[in-house]
């Protein structure tokens, strides 16, 4: 395993704490306090994903996480006070991965993780998705519509493959957000329509008359194809 995870938070206790759990199972580790020193180890040193803390002292997390998904495309886990809601919800819009409600445990924290790069990891192998002049290239990372680049967010990108790999079939939000996540949905449906709702502005898409995803009024969401 030669993974190189990101940790950002600005308490000395947990960067250590949280170093020493991902080094035992064979991750490389980058330590930063701020969002600064965030900026500046991803520069020095590519990693494969982001271990964010969402309280930082010079920048809010939220907009630290807007920051880098607007840069790159690595993987981003949030660590969240357990109350914080809205913000899981927010994080989740703009291109978290994932989020990790404290206090939680070492196992969880390390299957999540994995189950994040185990996603980034299979899109390498995984073959094109085609529905008309959209194209999703799970290996690449990359959607184009009408020959086209469409700007996605790592959870965007994984809801239009998700729902392009079940075409024709409906998926509730529950089945979605699992998908999406490895989570059971609970309160957090929500985030799915608006998730929805972004991706069919960035694709064109009119929820009225849908040329790709189609609302089951009740039930959830269906790709329907590439054609009217």
């Amino acid at each position: 395993m030669n993974e190189r995870i990101l940790i950002v938070d600005d308490e000395a206790g947990i960067r250590t704490t949280l170093a020493g759990i991902l080094e035992d199972e064979g991750y490389r580790v980058t330590l930063a306090a701020t969002a600064a020193e965030a900026r500046d180890a991803a520069l020095r040193e590519p990693c494969d994903l982001v271990l964010l803390d969402l309280a930082l002292p010079d920048q809010d997390g939220l907009s630290l996480c807007k920051e880098l998904r607007g840069e790159t495309d690595v993987p981003i886990l949030m660590l969240t006070a357990r109350g914080e809601v809205a913000d899981r919800v927010v994080g989740l819009e703009l291109g978290a991965d994932d989020y990790l409600p404290k206090p939680f445990e070492p196992r969880e924290l390390v299957a999540r993780i994995e189950s994040i790069l185990r996603r980034a990891r299979g899109r390498e192998t995984e073959q094109r998705l085609v529905s008309g002049d959209l194209v999703v290239d799970p290996g690449r990372r990359a959607v184009t519509l009408e020959g086209r680049g469409v700007d996605l967010t790592t959870l965007e990108f994984e809801l239009l493959q998700v729902l392009m790999q079940s075409r024709g079939r409906v998926l509730t939000r529950d089945q979605l957000l699992t998908r999406l996540r490895g989570l059971d949905a609970d309160v957090y449906d929500r985030s799915v329509d608006m998730l929805v709702s972004r991706l069919r502005q960035k694709l064109g898409d009119d929820a009225r008359a849908p040329r790709f995803i189609k609302t089951v009024w009740g039930a959830g969401y269906q790709f329907v194809g590439g054609d009217r």
